[in-house]
């Protein structure tokens, strides 16, 4: 999705800046000039046709390649998933995402879902344990639990999600699919 977006951010400025020109066109085919006929600038010659900007290079993630060094050790995890009741769900994955590796069952998918929330800023949320005192409902999701530790974006992460009410299953499901899918 991260690609997507950057790859259509790309093509409209480059769509845009040869449209220009064009939408400055008039009826009889000449582009209107605010060129001076007298005075110190009347000798200047506007440039014509596209705006003059660069396109800068499109970012490593483009291409499928990692960012080298400083981009693999961004997003290194450890997850420690116990009593989810899901064959293949429980036990200790690594996890990093750029490139993409581990021993985690589902590595890509699990570092898809950890881009998009970090392009979405819904990552400042996404490790952050329930504040106290949130009205949760008592909702019993089972005995899961999961511990979450390492690196994400640069930043530490040490939390532990759990399913014993509804705040906690809803933070589950959205760690999906980096923990198991127990709905």
């Amino acid at each position: 999705m991260l690609r997507r977006l950057a790859l259509t951010a790309v093509v409209s400025l480059a769509v845009l800046s040869a449209a220009v020109p064009a939408a400055t066109a008039t009826a009889s085919g000449a582009t209107p000039s605010a060129r001076p006929t007298s005075g110190p600038m009347s000798a200047a010659v506007p440039a014509l046709g596209p705006l003059p900007v660069p396109i800068p290079p499109l970012p490593g993630f483009l291409d499928g390649v990692g960012g080298g060094p400083a981009q693999d050790a961004r997003t290194r995890l450890s997850v420690i998933v116990t009593d989810s009741g899901v064959a293949g769900g429980d036990g200790t994955f690594e996890l990093t995402c750029g490139p993409t590796g581990g021993s985690h069952p589902k590595r890509q998918a699990a570092c898809d879902r950890l881009a998009e929330a970090g392009a979405a800023r819904a990552g400042q949320e996404l490790f952050r344990p329930t504040p106290a005192g949130t009205m949760c409902t008592q909702i019993y999701g089972g005995d899961a639990s999961a511990r979450i530790k390492g690196t994400w974006e640069g930043r530490p992460v040490d939390t532990t999600v759990t399913r014993s009410d509804g705040c906690e299953i809803a933070r589950w499901n959205n760690l999906v699919p980096l923990l198991p899918d127990l709905r």
